[in-house]
């Protein structure tokens, strides 16, 4: 059964914290649109921005060692820590926006204060730490970061993880006090729930279909109503396809060139958790490791306190695994079905390069919970198995395709927005950092598809993001200024904050 056409300004494909961002954004800034949300699971947040399917760690390179490197002379580059920490100030802005214009009631709903900690063990890898606070510590985005080698500090910083430590291994750590935890699952609902009573038009249990462009330019999103298996046709100006690991099958379906080249691989996680309060209780912190010789950088093993449904729990992994679905709901034949005649040499290519990251996938799926509880050990000496239990934290699709400088089908471990050249549509692809940098993504997107619009726009933009359009880094002053005042309305500045929860 087919129902008729319907016009609308916006087509926002699927309910996660992109298109959640993307929509309140535009309904701040262009209120008189009418905007369409087609979701195909029964509520918003289910997939990657769900609460148990990713870290929460608000990723701003406090505690990441992927987002440091070490150059061949020893020397650290911090400069993609630098630009992760000031695309996370640019959320924190607008959420800090949204508090302040109760659009948001509780902040302390989807965040809270949460120290971050990089450990490392081994005289190589301890001097590297030192090495990269060194570099930190001096650049105000930084400021507050400490390092220490002292097993008595670390038991203060760390008591759960330096309890019943035998090894004389070197050991080492850095602090900092301004780290985030982020319920991005909550986080999403209330932005979902904030576009409903802005008269948002959001379809659950929605699946798109198809995407063709009408002859006027607009596009045609074909609709099946899951519950009904009725099929519609609604049409907009713009689409913005942010269905997590989905998004790759729907913008081929576009068929604009920009899409093509293009292909994914499927990694899944799994994570180890923790509900018992006796050992809960003895951590407090977000501590990210360094990832094993040869692993992935979405490999980096870590140990995170999470707040979830007022609930305190551990998480530790995440242990890499494979399937061969896009979604945790996905078919089984995404994969397959993912690869064109367009991207099937760039797929091709990615699986020769990346025979390595092939046998890590085997090896992790081979893994006893046993062999898992080892590798937690490395970071709590005394952990018992009847503590922790698995939980498969859905998939991540890493983005294949040619580079200049890593040529014919490289594997991308970060976010990739693709838009149409007349920028009538626009898809997210990739994974972390993500959703913690949702709010710099979707300003992009809005700069590219909307530059009509912009320099309109500009004014309220500033009223929500104060930095837009300045490097924080350039304007200490303004920086330190925005770091307290979003503090200030997120409730991260009382330290006493996470112990009320």
């Amino acid at each position: 059964m087919s129902q008729g056409q319907t016009s609308t300004d916006v087509i926002l494909i699927g309910a996660g914290i992109m298109s959640a961002t993307l929509g309140t954004l535009l309904k701040e800034l262009a209120p008189d649109w009418n905007i369409k949300v087609f979701e195909k699971l029964a509520s918003a947040g289910e997939e990657s921005s769900n609460e148990w399917n990713n870290a929460g760690t608000g990723h701003s390179a406090l505690c990441e060692l992927n987002y440091t490197v070490e150059r061949p002379d020893k020397s650290v580059d911090i400069s993609k820590a630098i630009k992760v920490n000031e695309q996370f100030q640019i959320s924190r802005q607008f959420w800090s926006y949204l508090v302040n214009s109760n659009l948001i009631r509780n902040p302390r709903d989807f965040i809270m204060p949460l120290p971050h900690l990089s450990y490392v063990h081994g005289e190589n890898n301890v001097q590297f730490l030192k090495r990269r606070f060194d570099a930190l510590s001096n650049h105000p985005l930084f400021e507050g970061m400490e390092f220490s080698d002292n097993k008595e500090t670390l038991a203060e910083w760390i008591p759960l993880m330096m309890k019943n430590r035998t090894s004389n291994d070197p050991i080492a750590a850095t602090k900092i006090d301004s780290g985030t935890d982020v319920n991005f699952g909550a986080l999403t609902r209330m932005l979902i729930d904030h576009l409903k009573n802005q008269n948002v038009d959001i379809r659950y249990q929605h699946s798109v279909k198809n995407m063709k462009r009408t002859s006027n330019g607009a596009w045609e999103v074909t609709v099946k109503n899951v519950r009904s298996g009725a099929t519609e046709r609604h049409t907009a100006k713009f689409v913005f396809i942010g269905a997590g690991g989905g998004s790759l099958h729907l913008l081929q379906k576009t068929g604009i060139p920009e899409g093509k080249h293009i292909g994914g691989f499927p990694v899944s996680g799994l994570f180890m958790v923790c509900k018992n309060p006796e050992i809960v209780n003895q951590h407090h912190a977000k501590v990210y490791g360094k990832a094993s010789v040869g692993a992935p950088p979405m490999s980096v093993p870590h140990l995170d306190t999470r707040y979830i449904d007022n609930e305190k729990s551990l998480l530790f992994g995440p242990f890499a695994g494979f399937s061969p679905k896009f979604l945790k709901t996905g078919s089984n034949a995404d994969l397959i079905t993912s690869v064109k005649t367009h991207n099937l040499l760039t797929m091709l290519a990615a699986g020769v390069k990346e025979i390595s990251l092939t046998k890590y996938l085997i090896q992790q799926l081979m893994l006893s919970k046993e062999q898992r509880m080892e590798e937690l050990r490395d970071f709590v000496p005394g952990a018992k198995s009847e503590d922790w239990d698995m939980v498969w934290a859905g998939q991540r699709v890493q983005v294949i395709k040619d580079t200049v400088q890593g040529g014919k089908g490289t594997l991308q471990f970060g976010t990739e927005v693709v838009t149409a050249a007349d920028g009538s549509i626009a898809a997210l692809l990739g994974a972390s950092p993500g959703a913690s940098t949702a709010v710099h993504v979707m300003l992009e997107i809005l700069a590219k598809c909307f530059p009509q619009h912009i320099t309109d726009w500009e004014p309220k933009i500033k009223e929500m993001i104060p930095s837009y359009g300045v490097s924080l880094v350039e304007n200490i002053d303004l920086l330190q200024e925005i770091h307290s005042a979003t503090s200030k309305a997120l409730g991260l500045s009382d330290e006493k904050l996470a112990l009320l929860v």
